[in-house]
């Protein structure tokens, strides 16, 4: 059976339909990278010693070199194409498995934590753009669903295959990193075959903060009110999601924690094939209240001690940000033309993760001085009031929210 085609632009034939779904794995591959380490941490913290709010500020700057990516990477995509952009990126990639492989300090976990990010700010503007590149302007629907779903699905394939492998195999922080680097070598092979059209290069400076062209500023803000504290709720499950399990189950199972992360972006996954038909507006509106929800089982998790309400929150988490993703990136593709795509991806991606950088920091360091059980609890009741401000405002946007024909 012939493999499915659309008109590309000109009349020119769109890549085949296996090809869009190969575009995305290196988005998944790189997003393995940013949350493999998940698991590990509490080895780190028994060889080398830091406290949880020393784990935290590690996973800050993993968001720094994110923003600091999404400052440039999407800009110069735009201007130079996705492919020279993509692979130094893959290339920075590898460099953190080797680091992370041989840390021995807090400093390499730095280092190994900051190139991941600048890889993932890459991939999240070039590589994502790529995606709907591949697939043409008549696939742009499909294209916006396989980004966010690479995406997440990567997230939370890295903390499991981390648990797994650490638990299983000799040399827990050495083995899981030789596997994720085999999975990045591909990725790098998928980006060299990949049958991207070339750019239309944008105007303007080089390095900037990412926007979006006029008249797609509304549709940036709402996407970003659902999906900043739907990524913000992900990011404090795998910060401190292990030291919760730990308080609760007082258990340092590596294969638990990191099933409680696959989970939670499995469901991130599922739920964005469950609703990839519905009104956009619909779509932002269920993630705000998915995040609100989750928000209310951690505090009733943290107070209870129940590992079952725990899961649930995980798992609501990962329904806001990936509806809160895949929204947010419906709108863009729709509005956004693809010469500045992925710089419009880089301001989306910015805004929801400047503050999943700032508040599990702020919780990590608030639960050292008053406890997990009550820095939990006030981290909670704060993104549950941003959750609620997000649903809001896509209901206030309700008649600027473009819907497919």
């Amino acid at each position: 059976m012939p493999e499915s085609r659309t008109a590309g632009p000109c009349g020119q034939p769109a890549a085949p339909l296996r090809w869009v779904w190969l575009a995305a794995w290196p988005v998944t591959a790189v997003f393995v990278l940013s949350n493999i380490a998940t698991p590990l941490y509490v080895l780190w913290q028994q060889d080398i010693g830091f406290s949880k709010g020393t784990l935290t500020v590690v996973f800050a700057f993993y968001i720094v070199g994110l923003i600091g990516s999404l400052l440039v990477s999407g800009v110069v995509s735009d201007r130079l194409g996705r492919k020279p952009v993509l692979l130094p990126a893959l290339v920075l990639a590898l460099a953190s498995c080797l680091i992370f492989a041989t840390a021995t300090s807090v400093i390499a976990l730095i280092a190994a934590r900051l190139f991941t990010g600048i890889a993932v700010g890459t991939v999240v503007s070039a590589g994502m753009a790529a995606v709907t590149d591949v697939a043409g302007p008549e696939r742009k629907r499909i294209a916006a669903l396989l980004a966010s779903c690479a995406m997440v699905f990567g997230a939370g394939l890295g903390p499991l295959l981390a648990g797994v492998l650490s638990e299983t195999l000799p040399a827990p922080t050495v083995t899981v990193f030789v596997v994720e680097a085999v999975l990045l070598v591909t990725a790098v092979l998928a980006v060299l075959r990949m049958p991207v059209p070339a750019v239309t290069p944008a105007k303007g400076a080089w390095v900037r903060v990412p926007a979006v062209p006029p008249g797609s500023g509304r549709q940036l803000t709402v996407g970003i009110a659902v999906f900043a504290p739907g990524i913000t709720a992900t990011s404090f499950m795998l910060s401190l999601g292990p030291s919760l399990l730990s308080g609760l189950l007082d258990t340092t199972s590596r294969i638990i924690a990191g099933a409680m992360a696959f989970v939670m972006f499995l469901a991130a996954t599922g739920v964005q094939f469950a609703v990839q038909r519905l009104r956009r507006r619909n779509i932002l509106t269920v993630g705000a209240v998915g995040t609100t929800m989750s928000m209310i089982m951690l505090i009733v998790a943290v107070h209870t001690s129940s590992v079952p309400v725990l899961v649930v929150s995980a798992l609501l988490a990962g329904a806001g940000q990936g509806l809160g993703q895949l929204g947010g990136l419906s709108l863009l593709n729709s509005s956004v033309p693809p010469h500045r795509l992925a710089e419009a991806n880089a301001a989306f991606n910015v805004g929801g993760y400047i503050p999943a950088g700032i508040l599990p920091v702020s919780a990590g360091y608030l639960s050292d001085a008053v406890g997990l059980t009550d820095g939990a609890t006030v981290f909670g009741a704060v993104l549950m009031g941003l959750a609620v401000s997000g649903g809001m405002v896509v209901l206030a946007s309700r008649r600027h929210v473009p819907e497919p024909a």
